[in-house]
């Protein structure tokens, strides 16, 4: 009897372990067809949220302040000695069939930086500031009856797919050297609670921008089989997690939750309140991640030309020191311009808060390339 039984526990635990995916049916990410790679990277991450917080940066390798297109050269790691963990590439403009993105690097040269990070274990973001469907003008262009003119039955609906079209393209077209897909967090209509954007709050229903991201995603996925994906969903600043969830798409369509947020002000009382603001929020995206089992992540953050020569340990790291979070991403080092006006997020090379990054830099928390590279994300 004995002998029996556990021969058929043996059988149920077989039948389990085969009819489950890979390794656990629960474990998969939104695409339930998503690549090894992409589901290890997915598992990986999850394990690493206990570990620390990785540091991300915009372009990092295409340009910096007073460079561009320096091989192998980064402001994080001409100030740190590393590169940062994660990478964001901007796809604005592939829509249009330009060589260039928006911010003027060109594809080509993107797709090579995304093999590059691959290769040395790095992980990669990309964000999309894609025109405007209906008036082809910019993603700022805010025109009324954008989103519903993208969507299916929609006037525009055939030029949004044309758009997806170049957009799967790019992506099916990043391959690691065994020929593999190298798996990217795709972050799609993002601060969708602002209304800067064409998908944003004043512009559409939260109905209407539920079902424009997942056409989106059932269409990348389904039809044209884009399997290197995992789906970030990022608000901005937000009061309650209500107007967090008020326009998500499902836990069926996302893989992160993310917040954008940037310091605005200056001085004591500012940096105080920025702090108690990203406090509050991440709190509330880490109650929200758990409930739904996604990966939290502060998908963008910036202080412009940081004027706070301390800010990165005595802002930053207050304000999420006590969080469990995968990333954290600063906006992109754009440089100065005509008239001498700034646009950084991150210090270079002998910014004056360069010397306090380092100490951020020197957390035990706080992950940059080395300490990724060891933990072999995708295998």
């Amino acid at each position: 009897m004995k002998l029996k039984f556990l021969i058929a526990l043996s059988c149920l635990i077989s039948i389990q372990l085969t009819s489950v995916g890979s390794p656990f049916k629960d474990e998969l990410p939104a695409d339930r067809q998503a690549t090894k790679e992409t589901v290890k990277l997915y598992n990986n991450l999850k394990k690493l949220l206990k570990k620390g917080i990785m540091f991300g940066h915009q372009d990092d390798l295409a340009y910096g302040v007073g460079w561009k297109y320096e091989a192998g050269r980064s402001d994080i790691k001409d100030v740190t000695g590393d590169y940062p963990a994660v990478y964001g590439f901007e796809l604005g403009h592939l829509e249009m069939d330009k060589d260039e993105n928006l911010d003027g690097v060109p594809f080509e040269k993107i797709k090579s930086y995304i093999r590059e990070v691959y290769e040395r274990g790095g992980v990669i973001t990309i964000s999309w500031h894609l025109n405007n469907p209906l008036t082809e003008k910019s993603a700022w262009d805010a025109a009324p009856g954008t989103v519903t003119s993208a969507l299916p039955g929609g006037s525009k609906n055939d030029v949004y797919q044309i758009w997806l079209n170049n957009l799967a393209e790019f992506m099916l077209d990043l391959k690691g050297k065994n020929g593999e897909y190298i798996p990217v967090i795709f972050r799609p209509f993002h601060e969708l609670n602002g209304s800067w954007f064409w998908w944003g709050k004043n512009h559409c229903t939260p109905e209407q921008i539920k079902q424009l991201w997942q056409f989106t995603v059932s269409y990348l996925r389904d039809t044209k089989k884009v399997h290197n994906l995992l789906y970030a969903y990022n608000t901005d600043r937000f009061a309650s997690p209500e107007e967090y969830l008020e326009r998500y798409p499902g836990d069926a369509w996302t893989d992160f939750v993310g917040l954008d947020i940037y310091q605005r002000g200056n001085g004591e009382s500012a940096n105080s309140q920025f702090v108690a603001d990203i406090d509050k929020m991440l709190t509330n995206l880490e109650g929200i991640a758990r409930d739904r089992n996604k990966i939290p992540a502060l998908t963008e953050f910036g202080y412009n030309a940081v004027p706070d020569k301390t800010w990165w340990s005595n802002v930053l790291w207050k304000g999420i020191q006590s969080h469990q979070l995968s990333y954290v991403l600063g906006w992109r080092n754009a440089g100065f311009n005509k008239n001498n006006q700034a646009e950084f997020y991150v210090p270079y090379k002998g910014e004056e808060s360069a010397a306090d990054f380092v100490k951020f830099f020197d957390e035990k928390r706080t992950l940059f390339q080395k300490d990724i590279s060891k933990e072999k994300l995708y295998k």
